[in-house]
């Protein structure tokens, strides 16, 4: 008799950010179609964002399981239920988190063995080195998943290799070349390179760049088409001999609305607004999931928005400054002035499926890696508002490289925990 060949089992371990859930769930379902067993493992409060997509996924036949393990909040000196990156009431807390996914390893060493049929690898973010050691201690491949672009690591790695070039930038606002065999001139400052967003997060940057050293081979969100010559000398720079680039995971997805949570918005009153409105003709703003700007710079991009006489969908998120620009936009009249060609969204908004529509004529984002892909898939242009992390990288990508976008002229990035001291970087001149 014929050997039957064995069930491929892939563990999937995405970060607790919902820009790095987000594409790890998309290929997820992307393998499962591919007739791959996936285990995803992850927190009840993450399980439950995905849960409707997922559930139709399992519904039309894909082998998708979610192990549900209990983050340990109080362990770590979290509030109870603090599951994702955007539920931290403070920016400080992000050490206490990266700790608390680490103590994750515990019961993902217990469950691990009991799986079958028995898992041949892991994919995990980037973000959560101690895989690693899952992976070593079953002897299975572990291959990191990266949110990023090749642009990106390509312009990290340089940076790292050619360390010297800052001995000669004598300020965090100076912009100088970054070094390396690079396809284009990339001018940077300091204060734009993505690092630890705390400086007691250093250790951690640390183990999740030895852990990315050791693993199998990375996988990447993005597309040859987009960025080939950046993906091809990242491989060479570090000698990667496995690196797929399988983006844009969006488009696997054919559920618009419920991509990562559910829609603050019902899809039939989005997309009726949005029918109302002529080709092109709707400015879409979103600076996504953990925009930390002070009400007082929301309130005068708001009134960038309304000058441009352009019908326009704002997404407002909810959090800790809520209230007070609610409070703003009120004494404002913001909304009542814009009611006949205004939509605000507050919370989640059905992304995917709004700049896919053809009223959509612009989008203002924050350059996340998810969002610029997606307005990228949509064919729309873009203006750039980069906050922090990998942003600014994101926005030399869209604009110095790409030439699809076109800054707003944000000069820093707006650190975790001083964006009073910040204050405001764009406003309207009288």
């Amino acid at each position: 008799m014929a050997s039957q060949t064995p069930q491929l089992h892939f563990t999937l371990f995405p970060l607790m950010a919902q820009g790095h859930m987000i594409p790890m769930v998309d290929m997820a379902r992307m393998l499962a179609l591919r007739g791959v067993t996936i285990t995803i493992f992850t927190t009840p409060c993450n399980a439950a964002r995905f849960k409707l997509v997922l559930d139709r996924a399992i519904k039309a036949g894909l082998q998708i399981r979610v192990i549900e393990l209990k983050f340990p909040c109080q362990e770590a000196g979290l509030p109870e239920g603090c599951e994702n990156f955007d539920m931290l009431p403070s920016p400080h807390l992000a050490f206490n988190f990266y700790n608390a996914t680490a103590m994750l390893q515990e019961q993902v060493e217990m469950l691990f063995p009991e799986l079958t049929p028995k898992p041949c690898c892991i994919i995990s973010d980037l973000c959560l080195p101690w895989t690693n050691d899952i992976a070593n201690m079953f002897d299975i491949p572990r291959i990191s998943f990266h949110v990023h672009s090749c642009f990106l690591l390509l312009c990290l790695y340089n940076l790292g290799v050619h360390s010297k070039v800052f001995e000669s930038v004598t300020s965090d606002s100076e912009y100088f070349i970054v070094p390396g065999n690079l396809p284009d001139r990339i001018e940077v400052t300091k204060a734009q390179i993505p690092g630890p967003l705390l400086p007691n997060l250093k250790d951690f940057i640390v183990r999740m760049g030895a852990a990315e050293r050791a693993s199998y081979g990375s996988i990447v969100n993005t597309f040859e088409e987009l960025e080939g010559p950046y993906a091809n000398e990242y491989k060479n720079a570090t000698k990667k001999n496995h690196l797929w680039c399988i983006g844009p995971t969006s488009l696997w997805n054919q559920d618009d609305l419920e991509r990562g949570n559910k829609s603050s918005i019902d899809k039939n009153q989005c997309l009726k607004w949005l029918d109302s409105w002529e080709p092109n003709s709707v400015l879409y703003v979103c600076l996504g999931s953990l925009c930390n700007m002070i009400p007082s710079q929301l309130i005068e991009l708001g009134l960038g928005i309304e000058e441009s006489k352009r019908p326009f969908i704002w997404v407002i998120k909810e959090g800790r400054t809520s209230k007070e620009l609610e409070e703003l936009l009120l004494k404002d009249g913001f909304e009542e002035r814009n009611k006949e060609r205004g939509l605000l969204i507050r919370g989640w908004a059905p992304q995917v499926l709004i700049l896919s529509h053809q009223s959509t004529g612009g989008f203002i984002t924050h350059c996340g890696s998810s969002s610029f892909l997606e307005g990228v898939c949509a064919g729309v242009p873009m203006a750039t508002w980069p906050l922090f992390g990998d942003q600014f990288f994101a926005e030399h990508l869209l604009v110095t490289v790409l030439k699809i976008a076109v800054r707003i002229g944000v000069p820093k990035p707006l650190n975790w925990g001083e964006e009073e001291k910040t204050g405001i970087l764009v406003y309207k001149e009288m």
